[in-house]
């Protein structure tokens, strides 16, 4: 059962002690850019290492697409969750189903992201199988958010 206070449960508390810790981190790291985007992406594929299951599959998948379909955005970690950036700012993140103990696992994309599309548009999407079709529409959206 989940605890929770007044306004978070326990994982989104757990989510916050996270992104201090991946900040704390990063203001920490010495080297050059590319050695510090390293091991960035390294951080990024432990913590997709850790998930089980249709999570695992989705974000590896997801990993997979993003380098394909706008390799400009930056591998790393945010909240916890893999997360990709340009300019230093989330555009795109997975959030896996079994982090919040929700029923399926979430692609989001943040305010950065060029998805604008009239006076309205979507910014998450609930992924609970990756097939052919849901591959191709996921790089288009990763494609286009990276402007």
């Amino acid at each position: 059962m989940t605890e929770t206070t007044e306004t978070f449960t326990d994982e989104e508390r757990a989510a916050m002690k996270e992104r201090s810790k991946e900040l704390r981190t990063a203001s920490k790291r010495a080297g050059s850019a590319a050695e510090k985007q390293a091991a960035a992406e390294k951080d990024l594929l432990e913590k997709i290492s850790e998930m089980s299951g249709t999570d695992r599959a989705i974000a590896e998948k997801l990993h997979e697409i993003v380098a394909t379909a706008a390799p400009e955005l930056v591998a790393k970690t945010w909240y916890g969750m893999p997360g990709y950036a340009k300019d230093g700012k989330v555009v795109v993140f997975f959030q896996a189903a079994a982090k919040f103990k929700v029923r399926y696992a979430t692609i989001g994309f943040n305010e950065t992201a060029a998805l604008d599309d009239g006076d309205i548009w979507p910014t998450a999407f609930a992924v609970t199988a990756l097939t052919p079709a849901v591959e191709k529409q996921i790089a288009a959206l990763v494609a286009k958010a990276a402007g």
